[in-house]
């Protein structure tokens, strides 16, 4: 039962706001932002079974080790392992009144998930961040700062592309992880599309 649960959190934490299930199709902020992108579900699928088959080490309450088998992403060091270790380590202190020990173990999994899951989809991310820059930079006289309250404000407001960009860098990290190198070319090429998008979105405010 538990087990089942487990499961079912799993599915849920990965896909949420980022993947419709069972159809290749990568979705930003919204469904109705979305992008189909073909063995996207294999990649997703082969990220779920790293945290399903490695339950057994949760359960024990071997989180460290739990953690250590996610080396395989791309990005993913002992240095990033210990620094959401530490995370995790500060937010199971504030859990420790909770009475039920059934609703703790899927209350703790959620947290734990939802801890590594964001740290693994942040990784790349400041690379797409550093590419817009870089391209508004080259394009025009916005100083550097103002590019980035410009960002700022995107992020506030959840915009389209800036979700769906989030989220091709999110699987562009898992292909290459998962050696999914035609998938990860295809990312590349996405990625660059909606950063495009969004420079001029900014070039275009300043003007």
């Amino acid at each position: 039962m538990i087990m089942d649960q487990l499961y079912d959190a799993t599915d849920n934490l990965i896909n949420q706001q980022f993947y419709k299930d069972g159809r290749d199709v990568i979705i930003g902020r919204t469904p109705e932002v979305s992008i189909k992108i073909s063995n996207s579900g294999q990649i997703i699928r082969k990220f779920k079974d790293l945290f399903n088959q490695n339950l057994a080490l949760f359960l024990e309450g071997k989180y460290l080790k739990f953690l250590s088998h996610f080396k395989r992403i791309k990005g993913v060091d002992e240095i990033f392992v210990k620094e959401v270790y530490q995370d995790l380590q500060l937010k199971f202190e504030h859990l420790k009144d909770t009475d039920s020990d059934h609703i703790n173990i899927i209350v703790l999994y959620t947290i734990f998930l939802n801890s590594l899951i964001s740290s693994i989809r942040d990784l790349n991310f400041g690379e797409a961040i550093s590419e817009i820059k870089k391209r508004i930079l080259k394009k025009s006289n916005i100083r550097e700062h103002k590019i980035q309250e410009e960002l700022d404000n995107l992020f506030m407001r959840n915009d389209d592309n800036v979700s769906i960009l989030y989220n091709i860098s999110y699987l562009d990290t898992l292909a290459e992880s998962f050696n999914y190198k035609k998938v990860a070319h295809i990312c590349k090429i996405q990625k660059s599309k909606f950063i495009n998008r969004i420079v001029k979105l900014i070039i275009s405010s300043h003007n």
